[in-house]
């Protein structure tokens, strides 16, 4: 391992101690260096328009910034167990290959607020992939429901039969769910984007930097400005971000929760291709929804890593180094919960449904809270209505489901989905977010 960035001579460094010193911080780093390099670039631009560096060095700095990022894109930089963490290994390679002039990049910073503005871009980034992952759900989703608004399904309450529904309706309920965790994730991206570079350890520093031109090179739309503040929040954006994607999915898990209820042979309802399926190692005859399952099992992750971090910040104000801890968490549930997303859109458009096993599971009681709504509708007390219809359930024999759907047209309802409604907003959330849609078959 290098030598740290804070050695100070003396006594020799125990390797043990340093690599729990590092923990894990070269691995989660190594998602972050990008980001680092980023604001490591801007930073230096910063240096010179306050005569700190000369135009001509901080111009060298950046271009050899820009070579490092193309070498970690390419594979040619790994950050591995040489470094303490990813600052050291940038301002290693900047001094490596520039001598003296990259040991002066770090100048007015701290690695508190350096790890503090890699952070922000990289949850910016992962917040608006977080975004589009929604929108290509919701997409897919919606696509199916257009081909499917009047085919029948039960609906339930309880796990309990209870009104005829279609798969569109189904559907689009996800669809809509979707549009919004994508809503939320941009909301959240901007409200977390204020620069904390500038405030150093928490205390700021003596020196006039050009903290608002740095800002608005990185894209961060304002500072955050107070340093003890800066120093507080480290946890607190992080949390941010996890409760964005914990929306996302936590609707992916109950979506998740529905295929693989639907598909057991009890309701015989939905079927997925094999690839999304596993055998079992001892009996012969399963078929196993184990890519559903772990779907369903991707909040665990998230949730998880909520909990770890706010454990973390059970802490008096200032940095402390227990605040290294909520890196991992944080690179690890975003890149689990964004991988299952990912498989959404394609699992949505493989379903298999299968409409006479929905069609036999329409009995005639479920047809009553219909039947108790015409009769109000004709002039009936609603109560005397629901105490006619319920003394007879068998009142709705002869229906058929599509009657019972077409006839059910309050806003969202099957007879009535909305869907070229929900297909605008999930237009205007595409524009918002950014990003191609998603590729239809």
């Amino acid at each position: 391992m290098s030598a740290p960035l804070w050695a100070k001579g003396g006594d020799e460094l125990d390797p043990e101690i340093m690599r729990f010193l590092a923990g894990e911080d070269v691995v989660a780093d190594r998602a972050l260096l990008p980001y680092d390099i980023e604001a490591t670039a801007a930073h230096a631009a910063g240096l010179a328009r306050v005569g700190l560096v000369a135009e001509a060095d901080a111009a060298r700095l950046r271009d050899e910034l820009a070579r490092l990022a193309d070498d970690v894109a390419a594979g040619r930089f790994v950050l591995d167990e040489r470094y303490e963490d990813g600052h050291t290994a940038i301002e290693a390679r900047l001094t490596e290959r520039l001598g003296e002039l990259g040991k002066r990049v770090h100048a007015g910073r701290s690695r508190n607020d350096q790890v503090q503005a890699a952070l922000r871009l990289y949850m910016r980034a992962r917040l608006a992939e977080l975004g589009r992952r929604c929108l290509d759900a919701a997409e897919a989703l919606l696509d199916r429901a257009e081909g499917s608004a009047l085919v029948p399904m039960p609906g339930y309450t309880h796990l309990q039969r209870a009104m005829p529904s279609s798969v569109g309706h189904w559907l689009a309920g996800y669809a809509e769910a979707f549009v919004d965790d994508a809503g939320y994730a941009s909301l959240t991206a901007r409200w977390l984007a204020q620069s904390p570079l500038g405030t150093a350890s928490g205390f700021g520093v003596n020196l006039p930097l050009d903290r608002e031109g740095v800002a608005r090179e990185l894209g961060l739309g304002r500072l955050q400005l107070n340093p003890g503040y800066v120093q507080n929040s480290r946890g607190k954006f992080e949390l941010a971000a996890l409760g964005a994607l914990a929306q996302a999915l936590l609707d992916l898990r109950r979506l998740a929760w529905d295929v693989s209820l639907y598909s057991t042979a009890e309701f015989g309802f939905v079927r997925t291709p094999d690839r999304y399926t596993t055998g079992s190692s001892l009996m012969p005859n399963k078929r196993n929804p184990d890519v559903v399952e772990l779907l369903r099992a991707a909040y665990a992750r998230c949730a998880g890593a909520q909990a770890e971090i706010a454990s973390v910040l059970s802490l008096p104000g200032g940095y402390h180094r227990d605040l290294q801890a909520t890196k991992p968490p944080l690179v690890g549930a975003l890149a689990q919960g964004l991988a299952a997303l990912a498989l959404v859109p394609r699992l949505v458009r493989d379903l298999a449904f299968d409409e006479a096993a929905m069609r036999a599971a329409l009995t005639p009681e479920m047809y009553a809270t219909d039947r108790a709504i015409e009769l109000s509708a004709a002039g009936v007390p609603f109560r005397e209505a629901y105490r006619q219809i319920a003394a007879d359930l068998t009142s709705g024999a002869g229906r058929t489901p599509e009657e019972s759907l077409r006839a059910r047209v309050s806003a969202g309802a099957p007879g009535n989905l909305g869907l070229a409604l929900l297909r605008r907003r999930l237009d205007e959330a595409r524009a918002e977010v950014g990003g191609a849609a998603v590729a239809r078959p």
